[in-house]
């Protein structure tokens, strides 16, 4: 294991991952596939940018990937609202999808 791969915050960015495809695999087959796209780029920005800003050396750079990884976290949160008030996602996805962003973007955050 990597270890990019020990940290909380690596771990939690993948469970929405999967979180994430499974709200996919849930939205109608006509007339979602910009938002669908959205969120799958979003989703797997987030841990992308974590593990590329644990790879680097320097204080800024890894900060500014973290950034990033925190930006595409909030991103995740707004396609959330917009499927909420869409009514394209069950209520306790999008609550567990808030939860898992918030606790993503306070680790991030403190990592930055």
């Amino acid at each position: 294991m990597l270890s990019f791969q020990r940290l909380e915050v690596y771990q939690r960015s993948i469970e929405f991952v999967v979180l994430a495809i499974e709200i996919i695999g849930e939205l109608p087959a006509k007339g979602h596939a910009d938002i669908a796209d959205q969120l799958r780029r979003a989703a797997q920005s987030q841990p992308l940018n974590i593990a590329e800003g644990a790879g680097r050396s320097s204080r800024p750079d890894m900060a500014r990937h973290y950034a990033i990884a925190r930006g595409s976290a909030m991103e995740c949160a707004a396609v959330l609202d917009v499927m909420k008030i869409q009514q394209t996602i069950k209520p306790q996805r999008y609550e567990r999808g808030v939860d898992l962003l918030s606790s993503i973007v306070a680790m991030l955050t403190k990592m930055i």
